[in-house]
């Protein structure tokens, strides 16, 4: 007899630990995101047909779990005009030298959201489009006025519309041509090193700078 009911013990024993197995299985869910390669990446050129595949790795928790989720987090870029990332985690340069910050995020069932990044850099030699020693100037087009139109710059960074603001190497000149919605016209430049009130309107950046069109 107490070789029988050891025996019905030891089975409700381990039906118990199936139970809470499964059971913390199907709670299991995501404490944190770790982005490969750690450290980042550093481009020596501002060549958008150079690229890095990063990695995210989720550590789960209720089991204890790492998940390849690479294909599972939404990707981002917070510099877009210097670094770009795609839906699978495919990092190259865009148009400019600078660095930003590459995210993964992910967003549970709970509504809870957990993300982390890396930095990213793109540096490299005057010739390749980069500055010496990575000096960056900011440039930032406001647009004022009752009229609608859109900003595009030369060399690329800055179309506004939707990109207003871009970081160009330092001493570059940069040509700034606005281009009104119909009926609307070009009203004036402000802060232009070019004469007033001509379109387009050029920039010397050697320092942070904003200027001002204005749609009639």
């Amino acid at each position: 007899m107490n070789g029988k009911y050891f025996s019905i013990a030891a089975l409700v024993a381990a039906a118990i630990l199936l139970l809470s197995f499964f059971g913390c299985g199907h709670n299991q869910h995501l404490a944190s995101i770790q982005v490969q390669p750690a450290a980042g990446g550093t481009f020596f050129t501002a060549d958008p047909t150079l690229f890095f595949d990063f990695k995210a790795f989720g550590s789960y928790i209720h089991p204890p779990q790492t998940k390849d989720i690479t294909t599972q987090v939404t990707w981002q870029s917070d510099n877009p005009q210097v670094v770009q990332v795609t839906s699978a985690g495919v990092v190259s340069p865009n148009v400019g030298c600078g660095r930003g910050n590459v995210f993964a995020t992910f967003k549970d069932g709970s509504n809870l959201v957990i993300s982390n990044s890396v930095p990213v850099t793109v540096d490299g030699p005057a010739s390749s489009g980069c500055p010496q020693g990575g000096a960056l100037n900011t440039l930032a087009v406001i647009r004022s006025g009752n009229g609608q139109g859109t900003v595009s710059s030369s060399p690329a960074g800055i179309n506004c519309g939707t990109t207003c603001s871009a970081q160009f190497s330092t001493g570059t000149t940069v040509t700034l041509t606005a281009t009104p919605t119909s009926p609307s016209t070009v009203g004036s430049w402000a802060n232009c090193d070019s004469p007033a009130n001509t379109n387009p309107c050029t920039v010397l950046l050697n320092a942070d700078r904003s200027v001002t069109v204005t749609f009639n």
